[in-house]
């Protein structure tokens, strides 16, 4: 879905990215990377396919917009180092991207880490009339864009049927991003009066507010 958003064009990917057509970034929220094997480390059963599946995403996103950066905008990894970034380093340097990382409350890993990797580590960024941070935030005259609550929506039937699906939540001077990991889980919104939902189907984004 394209948007234009003070005079500037982002598309929705139904895989949860943000993609500004003008700056040519491709924006991420939320990936948790290593969440499975921290669950695992601590004697979850759990099958460790999660990753791949966003490791495919990434790559099919990067190849679709081929963006000049990729911005992640906090909790790219879960918790400490683990064995999911020996995989992660490798990725990277796979990439014909620049990467940008705006620490998030997950991001524990030392920074030092991440710019061995050529990462740019920021708190915040600033770019144009926008502002790229973690958690939503009041940015003065400046858009927000976000991640950090994971927003999804309930998509409900006549019959009671009920649909629980991830989203783009977009309120008047703010977008939040859905998680991009696929082991995240959801935080379902209930829209104010102005407020718009798209959400992610598997294969486009839909408006529903």
């Amino acid at each position: 879905m394209r948007l234009k958003l003070l005079q500037n064009i982002f598309i929705l990917n139904h895989q949860g990215a943000l993609y500004w057509e003008d700056q040519n970034i491709l924006i991420i929220a939320d990936l948790h990377l290593g969440k499975i094997e921290h669950f695992r480390k601590h004697g979850s059963a759990l099958p460790n396919l999660s990753n791949a599946v966003d490791y495919i995403h990434l790559e099919q996103n990067i190849a679709e917009y081929s963006p000049k950066q990729v911005v992640f905008l906090g909790d790219l990894f879960h918790s400490s180092l683990n064995k999911s970034w020996q995989i992660f380093e490798q990725w990277v340097k796979r990439q014909p991207v620049e990467f940008t990382l705006i620490v998030g409350n997950h991001d524990i890993i030392p920074t030092s880490q991440f710019e061995k990797l050529g990462f740019q580590i920021v708190n915040h960024l600033d770019i144009s009339a926008f502002s790229l941070t973690h958690k939503p935030e009041e940015t003065g005259e400046l858009y927000n864009i976000c991640g950090h609550i994971h927003p999804g929506y309930r998509l409900r039937g006549k019959a009671k049927q009920q649909l629980k699906l991830s989203c783009f939540y977009q309120k008047p001077k703010q977008m939040i991003l859905p998680a991009y990991g696929s082991f995240t889980g959801n935080f379902y919104i209930t829209p104010d009066e102005g407020d718009h939902i798209y959400v992610l189907s598997e294969t486009e984004v839909i408006q529903v507010v």
